[in-house]
């Protein structure tokens, strides 16, 4: 990639692969790169694979080919569609070594990362995380974008809440994610592009809006080099 940024020279995009084969050729076309012909054209080619097929459906039968090299992989949101499919899937990549970054790029957003230095565990009271959705899609439905709300929710109050009810109204999805201590509401809308977060701490309450743009992209994809480059996985 000899017009890319430096640090991104060494890596070289040997095929792309998409079903839709005139988007596949026009990014061909415009970034120099060869087409392939199907999507495990790649297995023992590939030091790393990007699976971004719009519907997560689709992301791990275009993935399990390259699971057995154990070659790091970004996946894209969502990681499936089907709860079953996402855990034998995740179960295969750690059987085979494969390390792993993608999802949301929402959990790269500096607003998120500067109210995680701002925070300590122990002082915190509950929460709110306010993120779109969009339910009536070709792409999943509600799985198209949830993925989003949970990864900030995850990357500020923690992975594993013990306990989760949701409550849909007619442009609104409402969440109770419940943690040992405190409890944080989440709030998906439908027809609206903000993102927000607020913490209520012991004696503070932190809050602002999430700004998801080119930052977060370029934060994901030097996760994944590094990955390729060795690196352990972080998510």
């Amino acid at each position: 990639m000899k017009d890319a940024p430096e640090k991104y020279r060494e890596i070289e995009v040997v095929g792309v692969y998409s079903e839709d084969a005139a988007a596949m050729q026009q990014a061909c076309d415009t970034f120099g790169v060869p087409a392939m012909q199907s999507y495990d054209e790649a297995v023992g080619i590939a030091d790393g694979v990007v699976v971004t097929a719009r519907h997560g459906g689709k992301h791990y039968p275009y993935a399990k080919p390259y699971i057995a090299s154990g070659v790091p992989m970004f996946i894209d949101k969502p990681i499936t569609v089907d709860e079953q499919e996402a855990v034998g899937f995740m179960r295969e990549c750690r059987d085979a070594g494969v390390r792993l970054t993608g999802g949301s790029c929402c959990k790269y957003a500096k607003e998120i990362a500067d109210l995680k230095t701002k925070i300590t565990p122990d002082d915190i009271r509950g929460g709110f995380v306010r993120a779109p959705i969009n339910m009536d899609n070709p792409y999943g439905g509600f799985f198209f974008y949830s993925q989003h709300l949970v990864e900030m929710l995850g990357e500020l109050f923690g992975l594993y809440p013990h306990a989760v009810q949701a409550y849909r109204a007619s442009n609104t999805v409402n969440v109770v994610f419940r943690y040992e201590s405190y409890d944080v509401i989440g709030l998906y809308t439908e027809f609206s592009n903000h993102y927000f977060v607020s913490v209520a701490l012991g004696g503070a309450t932190l809050a602002s809006d999430a700004s998801i743009g080119k930052d977060c992209f370029v934060r994901e994809l030097d996760e994944f080099c590094e990955l390729l480059r060795g690196g352990e996985q972080k998510h």
